[in-house]
């Protein structure tokens, strides 16, 4: 499941002739339309999928971290309620943490964080939703996507390439910015980049899509990054063995998954 991330989003290296030029077609006017089609195309590709995903992660002097996990993702409903399993590989010390969510879009989402070494299972509080995930400039409400009946979206402008929306949160208190920027490109309905500006305008944030390509005919984020604007460090993700509708379970959702981890969908398919 590539495209996971916040809105998971520089510019979008789209292959030419992977899907029908839409750009030149007429452009949504509906700011709802256009806002419901991205998280659709971000976030609900397929029935379920599976990734493994290369994480590393750079701080402000140029000192690199890496971590490997495989994300599996199921849907409950298209477009609305959804799972995700978050399960740690590499390196030693972070093997065999999972992160699970349970998104909803009538509710705050359930997350927990399982720590081997403690054989502790933690719930994140909805507080916490907007911290880093794992050491990484990705926030845990980064991996499932925030929902966006949490914002109030304006459509700005369309260029021939591009919508360019603002988004200004319901809740202020609840999140460190003011409002984001947010461009998605008309073709494949994708994010591709998102600016997070705090209150005195300046810019101290960005998701960006680096690579999209095709998956059994959807339009997938491949590669994408997060840039610290303020202390310099990024977070670069890549996407890979990735497939979609592979037949999860909902058993690999279960609490009991966060121990005994369903290797048999974490195994590299064939």
């Amino acid at each position: 499941m590539r495209a996971f991330t916040g809105w998971m989003a520089s510019l979008l290296l789209v292959p030419a002739l992977a899907w029908p030029l839409h750009a030149w077609a007429e452009a949504l006017t509906d700011v709802g339309e256009i806002v419901d089609r991205a998280n659709r195309a971000a976030y609900y590709q397929g029935d379920d999928g599976r990734s493994e995903v290369r994480m590393v992660i750079r701080d402000g002097q140029g000192r690199e971290q890496l971590r490997q996990f495989t994300i599996l993702r199921k849907d409950v409903t298209d477009g609305g309620d959804q799972h995700f399993y978050v399960a740690f590989s590499r390196p030693a010390d972070v093997r065999n943490t999972v992160f699970m969510v349970a998104k909803h879009v009538d509710r705050d989402d359930d997350r927990w964080l399982y720590l081997p070494g403690l054989d502790l299972v933690k719930r994140i509080s909805a507080g916490d939703k907007r911290t880093s995930f794992v050491g990484s400039h990705f926030f845990y409400e980064d991996v499932s996507g925030r929902n966006p009946a949490e914002d109030q979206f304006e459509l700005l402008e369309t260029t021939e390439t591009h919508y360019r929306l603002k988004a200004v949160p319901n809740s202020p208190q609840s999140v460190e910015f003011d409002h984001y920027l947010l461009w998605i490109d008309r073709n494949t309905m994708l994010p591709t980049r998102i600016d997070y500006v705090d209150g005195k305008g300046e810019t101290y944030r960005r998701v960006e899509a680096l690579e999209v390509s095709d998956v059994q005919g959807y339009p997938t984020v491949i590669r994408s990054r997060v840039s610290d604007l303020r202390g310099g460090g990024q977070t670069t993700m890549e996407f890979g063995f990735m497939k979609y509708n592979i037949g999860l379970t909902d058993d690999v959702f279960s609490e009991r998954s966060l121990r005994t981890p369903p290797r048999e969908w974490l195994r590299r398919p064939e």
